[in-house]
């Protein structure tokens, strides 16, 4: 539905689903809620619900980000746990 008088393209509103694809590489859990909020931007925009879009557009930043941060977390800790492992299993064998 688009607003009396409105003429031109709609608003570009960006839906964020390259970092929700991304995000699900690394935490998909918390990547799930960001591309379903992604894949709703652009109906929302069509539909000329601009503030429904911003609001499904910043959900799935939001999401997003969180799941990137948490797999990114998840990544450094499981790297620091081998480096440690490799560590403790060199000193053990040289003693």
């Amino acid at each position: 539905m688009v607003q009396p008088g409105y003429s031109g393209q709609p608003q570009q509103i960006d839906n964020n689903m390259t970092m929700s694809i991304v995000a699900i590489f690394l935490f998909w859990p918390l990547a799930i809620p960001a591309i379903m909020n992604a894949s709703k931007v652009n109906p929302l925009v069509q539909q000329g619900d601009i503030a429904g879009a911003q609001a499904a557009a910043a959900e799935s930043k939001k999401w997003s980000k969180l799941a990137l941060y948490v797999g990114l977390g998840l990544w450094a800790v499981s790297i620091i746990c081998c480096i440690l492992w490799f560590v403790v299993v060199a000193a053990a064998s040289n003693a």
